[in-house]
């Protein structure tokens, strides 16, 4: 690593946890950006990590697994002689980086290029002509149970295999559909021949294909770059990332629910980018003259010559669009008429409407106030976004003035966010104390508390947690949990008890390197949290003191199944105080009786045992009629499942009066939005939630030990 300090006359010092290079001589110097790059990820990855790896043969050996893994992973475009190239610099990357050699990650996209190129073409030469469905072949569709092809020979056979599964497919869908409007006697319904199915099979299959190869030919020798960067960061934990400077932004939006553009949702329909909805109050709702089912043909930037976007790459059409607040863009569209039009749109902040917590009222005997939150975000753009603390405590408002006599807080599939806002929300539900501990490299611990005595809910109390419900959720489940201030429901966590901040590599290079900026930015595992209680949810998760039937539950998930992920381990408990105001062994005994006598819980559990199965049998027969009775069994075991995407009686879901006012006349909106809570009337969880807290509700609330 010191060999481009010293071709770049820099020096590499550290102050506090960031990396600066300095000491810059007046001689020109022609270095590769690159090089710059691995420099400072490598330092600060060094400089800031919990757990800083030695780079010796072992991090190389790692780092060449999983680079290896994401090259190639469903193993169809190199063979095992590029694996046998390639191997011979499995223990020789740490010097490579560490001495601006880049022989393997050079190597690895020379040859991944040249086979992307090689398959180009075998698509359209094997679909050219009807398939053999009559063979008793099978495709392995799990690239993990394959091996890569020892010649080319071997891997057009396994080619030939992968699109005629693909092909089978749509026969077998298109087919499914036509025997269901026979058996309806659907006069509309336009008959086809076998032969005219298996055409337009194998004509969207080729059309699949080649769009497949259209982003294969598009990703960016930056894109690259940053995949292998990816795999050195990777090998410290599953969350340490290098984000390049698009990717950084495209993350911000997500996790602030805000973007910058026109407010107009599109999609792509034959080559052409069209609008599917405008949203209201947006620039384009403004404007007025953007409308639903228009062609965006061009897009200009103000004044200057406008680009043509047809057949353009929807993501890349769509950065276009975007673009600073205040600033002009204008689109030329073609209108339904066939006109063509020139639409200039001023750009404004635009909200995600489904990144927020939103509310409902769910009538279960009683009013129970439920509340969704996607994820824990906050204001990363710095544009003024909204904090999930504050959009949560005026749900909560809402829903008291509705009448709510308990809460649940559904945190399902929430992977977290921002650490300071789940210490806020905590809050809401009692008064000041701490919330989580966290523990840095040096193994300074912090106990990090909420220090507002206001309380926004007092009452009962519920969380649901699933999976998929990750670090700031297990924070704010594992908190409620540690004070028996509620119940937690559902199924066991995600397991993550990591915490990242973000590293902007630009802030370590002189002005005299501004040419290359931006350099991107690095997600850093740098703190460790751990309940109040002192354990970890690291591999372990929340543990759900009602448990529910999972249809996952004999799959392993979870951070356990990520690639190097950090070990579990445990520190001293926080000063906290415990209420006393639930009988935990009633409720879960209630709650186990309910479940024991449930036949839609009882098809929960017998559908776990047949997702286990299809996960291990991952093969498929590529003999029409075997493969139609495979996929007929798999339909016919999901028609057992319909129960449970039944309305549940006794139990209705509203929307608050609050926000069908301020729907207004957006009919859109409203019906989205009605649509939701229809699915949440289904929910088997969410009911068994209300009833969890109707049991609460009769017991008192807001009493701690002591009192």
């Amino acid at each position: 690593m010191r060999k481009i300090l010293s071709r770049l006359s820099v020096k590499s010092f550290l102050i506090g946890s960031a990396i600066t290079l300095s000491s810059f001589t007046a001689v020109k110097y022609v270095f590769d950006k690159n090089d710059v790059i691995f420099e400072l990820l490598l330092g600060s990855l060094g400089a800031n990590h919990y757990n800083p790896i030695k780079l010796d043969d072992s991090f190389s050996e790692k780092v060449y697994d999983l680079y290896m893994k994401r090259l190639d992973n469903g193993k169809k475009f190199l063979l095992q002689e590029d694996i046998d190239v390639l191997s011979k610099y499995r223990r020789d990357i740490d010097d490579q980086v560490q001495n601006q050699r880049h022989d393997f990650y050079k190597k690895s996209v020379e040859i991944i290029t040249k086979r992307i190129k090689e398959k180009e073409g075998w698509a359209k030469d094997m679909l050219a002509a009807p398939l053999d469905y009559t063979t008793n072949e099978e495709y392995e569709t799990d690239g993990e149970k394959t091996t890569f092809a020892k010649n080319e020979a071997e891997l057009k056979k396994e080619w030939q295999k992968m699109l005629k599964y693909q092909v089978l497919s749509r026969i077998d869908e298109a087919l499914d559909k036509q025997e269901k409007a026979l058996e309806k006697k659907d006069t509309v319904f336009k008959v086809r021949t076998f032969d005219s199915i298996e055409v337009d099979a194998r004509r969207k299959t080729l059309k699949n294909n080649q769009d497949l190869f259209k982003f294969l030919n598009k990703i960016s020798a930056r894109d690259r770059f940053s995949q292998f960067a990816n795999a050195i960061a990777g090998v410290y934990d599953p969350h340490t990332e290098y984000f390049a400077p698009k990717e950084k932004k495209k993350f911000d939006q997500a996790m602030s629910g805000q973007f910058e553009g026109i407010g107009a949702r599109l999609m792509q329909k034959d080559g052409l980018l069209r609008v599917s909805e405008i949203i209201v109050g947006s620039p384009s709702f403004k404007q007025g003259e953007l409308k639903a089912g228009d062609d965006i043909l061009k897009v200009g930037q103000g004044t200057n010559e406008p680009v043509d976007v047809t057949n353009m790459e929807m993501d890349e059409a769509i950065e276009l669009i975007k673009g600073k607040k205040g600033t002009e863009v204008r689109l030329t569209v073609k209108k339904g008429d066939g006109s063509l039009k020139v639409i200039p749109i001023v750009r404004d902040i635009i909200e995600m409407e489904e990144t927020f917590a939103k509310s409902a009222i769910l009538d279960n005997k009683t009013k129970v106030g439920y509340i969704y939150l996607p994820t824990f975000y906050t204001d990363f753009t710095r544009n003024g976004a909204r904090h999930c603390s504050n959009d949560v405590r005026k749900e909560i408002e809402k829903l008291k003035k509705q009448g709510a006599k308990s809460m649940i807080i559904d945190l399902r599939d929430n992977g977290g966010g921002s650490l300071q806002e789940v210490i806020e929300m905590a809050g809401l539900f009692f008064p000041k104390g701490p919330v989580v501990q966290v523990k840095s490299r040096n193994n300074m611990r912090t106990v990090m508390e909420d220090k507002n005595p206001d309380v926004a809910w007092d009452g009962p109390l519920a969380i649901m947690v699933n999976h998929n419900s990750a670090s700031a959720s297990e924070i704010l489940a594992a908190a409620i949990q540690d004070y028996k201030r509620g119940v937690i429901v559902g199924t066991p966590s995600f397991g993550k008890g990591t915490v990242q901040s973000f590293f902007d590599l630009d802030n370590y290079l002189l002005p005299q390197f501004d040419t290359i900026k931006p350099v991107g930015q690095v997600k850093i595992t740098h703190q460790k949290f751990y309940r109040i209680n002192g354990g970890a949810t690291q591999l372990k998760g929340v543990v759900p003191d009602v448990l529910l039937p999972d249809p996952y539950a004999m799959l392993d998930l979870g951070e356990k199944e990520l690639d190097y992920p950090m070990a579990w381990d445990e520190i001293n408990k926080a000063d906290y105080t415990e209420f006393n105001s639930i009988n935990y062994p009633a409720v879960i005994k209630s709650s186990q009786a309910r479940v024991k006598k449930s036949p839609q819980f009882a098809l929960v559990e017998q559908q776990s045992k047949e997702i286990k199965s299809k996960k291990d049998d991952t093969k498929y027969a590529l003999n029409l009629e075997k493969f139609r009775a495979e996929i007929k069994g798999y339909r016919d075991q999901n028609k057992k499942y319909e129960d449970l995407k039944k309305e549940i009686k006794g139990f209705t879901v509203s929307l608050l009066d609050e926000d069908k006012l301020r729907y207004g006349n957006d009919t859109t909106k409203l019906g989205r939005e009605t649509r939701w809570a229809k699915n949440i009337s289904k929910d088997l969880y969410i009911y068994e939630a209300s009833n969890v807290v109707n049991e609460l509700k009769m017991q008192p609330q807001m009493a701690k030990k002591g009192e």
